[in-house]
């Protein structure tokens, strides 16, 4: 049974994942990583899931690391240090590569290794009042397992200004940077998440995997022959794809594909 992390699923498919230390402020701690990285996996697994809604209890999204898990590790040898941050690094991995949309709920503020989580989400929307902090520099560590995530969302320009300073970031700062896709008053929050729901939940399930993938696999590579030829594969095999021809089929038959009715 976990305890840091619940995991619910509705009728529709909509898995929500809820932090759940709010008298810790969602502080990650070694037992958090892995029921976070478990409930993922479950939810991955399950063909029924369609999407993903990473959200938290209490005030705050999460202060990032707990204060006791970083005194445990400062006793930690080096292999010890590199085996825990492995753990931190696979939850990461799995949040990412997730083969369902995900969604990032920011409710309030967001600290150290949660700006990781909110950039492996595929979307993330947080309130006018939510603040982020890349703080890891205040207390001399670095924010190296999530850099790779923060870094393809924010570029490494910006990251060099906010990796280094650890200074606060509003907001709108935040949207202005590629940290989240829009900004709400806390009232709208989870009336918006639920548009955006709706929004994915009337799209094909295979694409939106396949959408995922060609991203992942195509947004860094250079434009040449090799890449071209293997967009117009990944093309090729969506469109003979079943839920492709459905797709085609029910645009030209002016009526709702099946997953539509899956909702």
């Amino acid at each position: 049974m976990m305890e840091t992390v619940t995991a619910k699923v509705d009728e529709r498919g909509v898995a929500t994942i809820t932090l759940n230390r709010p008298e810790k402020c969602n502080a990650f701690d070694e037992q958090m990583i892995t029921e976070l990285t478990d409930a993922l996996e479950t939810s991955g697994n399950n063909p029924k899931t369609r999407i993903v809604i990473l959200t938290a209890a209490g005030k705050t999204f999460s202060a990032g690391a707990d204060l006791d898990w970083m005194k445990r590790m400062g006793r930690y040898s080096y292999d010890e240090n590199l085996a825990d941050a492995k753990l931190l690094s696979r939850l990461l991995k799995v949040l990412y590569e997730l083969p369902i949309p995900t969604i990032a709920n920011v409710q309030g503020p967001a600290f150290g290794g949660a700006l990781g989580l909110i950039s492996c989400c595929d979307i993330a929307v947080a309130t006018t009042s939510t603040t982020f902090c890349f703080s890891e520099a205040k207390i001399g560590l670095i924010p190296a397992t999530i850099s790779p995530y923060i870094i393809q969302a924010i570029g490494i320009r910006q990251a060099q200004r906010y990796f280094l300073s650890a200074e606060t970031i509003n907001s709108h700062q935040a949207l202005a940077l590629g940290l989240i896709h829009e900004v709400v008053d806390k009232i709208e929050l989870d009336s918006t998440i639920e548009g955006i729901t709706q929004s994915l939940l009337s799209n094909s399930p295979a694409a939106m995997c396949a959408i995922k993938n060609l991203i992942q696999n195509i947004g860094h590579r250079p434009i040449d022959d090799e890449t071209r030829l293997e967009t117009c594969k990944r093309l090729a095999e969506i469109r003979v794809s079943d839920e492709g021809q459905e797709g085609l089929s029910a645009f030209l038959e002016k009526r709702h594909p099946d997953w539509q009715g899956k909702n």
